[in-house]
């Protein structure tokens, strides 16, 4: 892409507040600045919402929940469609947009609105399967109606590393159910929702259906609307600390919540994997979103019997990646978010070195322009290394050996979250015991990437509650009433 096309989609991001139907400048005046992580220039300024605005957004919400609650389900799966099919028809322009603010590749930036499109088609067609059921009770003396209503309002905080994805993952359910929301995008990623909400509008949503604030003060704007009585649903996808101090808050009202939270995927390799499937499959776990996601591996457990010969091949692969801003072609190692980051996962690298580990390949910070990593493997891990109970959030895979089946479930579930793991076995008999046996919400089998829309995405324990997407995904926006009728 050219400068002058970066320019071109940069100019097409409103920067103001979308509030009621209408883009809107803060109360306070005041912008953010949003950097290229890849290069440490600003992208743009935009609007920096105050707490003032925040309600604001949720008056708007709130005056319309009613009117949208009875629009007709189709209509409102037509206006998701029509939302789906404006953006695969500005896809490119979506996707350099992601790279630009949140420095995936490009590649893997197209990857990110096929699949965050997904949703807004997924639950297009769901928004006409909202069911109920209705029976005779037991007792003979009465029929059962059980339906299902809009929760009601909702504040929706969505994440910097999947900007689109995790926007529409909310978004769409939460329409198609009939809630009203406010959007709250992360500080660092925000133009991509600014994006999505344009296009909504263009779809034809109505005005207060859907509201995006923008701030650099997250806690002072989220904590009014929260303990806002007329609010009814908080969804949150971020770290667990974060998302235990929103459930406190969020307590007070006793609203319904959806958590996705941190994770700390074990990847296990047994002895009788294929190993060119596990290495491929490690590649795509790892390395997707430059390990900057939530369903990255973060512990490679691999039998002793073929550590070596998988971390020689992994080492091998990632020794090949092109590190680069990721508008440029063949880079498949862009950026981290920020400078934090990269401290962040050079202090665990050097921490595991230092109690023990081998460094085969990578570990160190690159100096100069951008907030880049190499891409690392670490071998021999010690079982204290902070890297094996910290969420790494980076281009870093750390390798530990272990002898028998017990002893990798035991490794899988020594860790306080359980989002997803990652398994590779050529038995079927072990795969289903793997099913039942590791504490994780989801897993893939013999597979490193397994997010869809239409699956029912979200973790156990420390990983948070709630599902997004899939037949669960609109239930997590509908509350359910039972009525019974006697008999006359």
């Amino acid at each position: 892409m050219s400068a002058a096309s970066e320019a071109d989609v940069l100019a097409s991001v409103p920067d103001r507040l979308f509030i009621g139907g209408k883009w809107v400048a803060s109360s306070s005046g005041t912008t953010i600045d949003v950097y290229d992580p890849a290069t440490g220039a600003v992208l743009k300024s935009i609007a920096d919402a105050t707490p003032e605005d925040g309600i604001r957004a949720l008056d708007a919400a709130v005056a319309v929940a009613d009117e949208w609650a009875a629009t007709a389900p189709r209509a409102r799966g037509e206006i998701l469609r029509g939302a789906f099919d404006l953006l695969q028809e500005r896809k490119d322009a979506v996707a350099l947009l992601m790279t630009m603010e949140m420095g995936k590749p490009l590649a893997e930036a197209a990857g990110e609105v096929a699949y965050g499109g997904e949703f807004l088609r997924w639950f297009s067609e769901e928004a006409v399967r909202i069911a109920g059921r209705y029976g005779r009770n037991p007792e003979g003396t009465g029929q059962m109606v059980v339906s299902q209503r809009p929760v009601g309002p909702s504040f929706l905080i969505t994440p910097w590393n999947f900007p689109l994805a995790m926007a529409t993952r909310k978004i769409a359910p939460a329409l198609a159910a009939g809630c009203t929301v406010v959007v709250k995008p992360a500080t660092l990623t925000p133009l991509t929702t600014l994006y999505i909400a344009r296009l909504l509008e263009q779809a034809g949503l109505p005005a207060g259906v859907v509201n995006v604030i923008t701030t650099s003060t997250s806690n002072a704007v989220s904590a009014p609307i929260i303990a806002d009585p007329r609010l009814r649903k908080l969804s949150f996808t971020g770290s667990t600390g974060v998302g235990r101090a929103l459930m406190k808050q969020a307590s007070e009202n006793v609203l319904r919540t959806s958590m996705e939270l941190g994770g700390n995927a074990p990847f296990v390799v047994f002895e009788d994997a294929d190993l060119d499937k596990a290495v491929e499959g490690a590649l795509l776990a790892k390395f997707r979103n430059i390990g900057q996601a939530c369903t990255a591996a973060n512990r490679f457990i691999v039998h002793r019997s073929v550590s070596a010969e998988f971390s020689r091949r992994v080492a091998e692969k990632v020794a090949a990646f092109r590190i680069g801003r990721g508008t440029e072609e063949g880079v498949s190692i862009g950026p981290l978010i920020n400078d934090d980051a990269v401290d962040k996962a050079d202090e665990l690298v050097q921490d595991a070195v230092s109690r023990g580990a081998t460094l085969v390949a990578g570990g160190h910070r690159i100096e100069g322009v951008g907030s880049f990593y190499e891409p690392t493997v670490v071998t021999n891990v010690p079982a204290d290394s902070e890297i094996l109970r910290e969420e790494i959030f980076g281009p870093v895979v750390s390798v530990v050996e272990f002898d028998d089946e017990d002893e990798a479930v035991r490794l899988a579930n020594d860790t306080e979250y359980g989002l997803v793991s990652y398994v590779f076995t050529e038995s079927l008999a072990r795969g289903q015991r793997m099913i039942e046996k590791l504490d994780t919400g989801m897993m893939g089998l013999n597979v490193g990437v397994i997010s869809n829309a239409a699956a029912p995405f979200g973790g156990v324990k420390q990983s948070g509650l709630g599902r997004e997407g899939g037949l669960e995904g609109i239930h997590e926006y509908l509350s359910t009433k039972y009525t019974l009728i006697p008999n006359s």
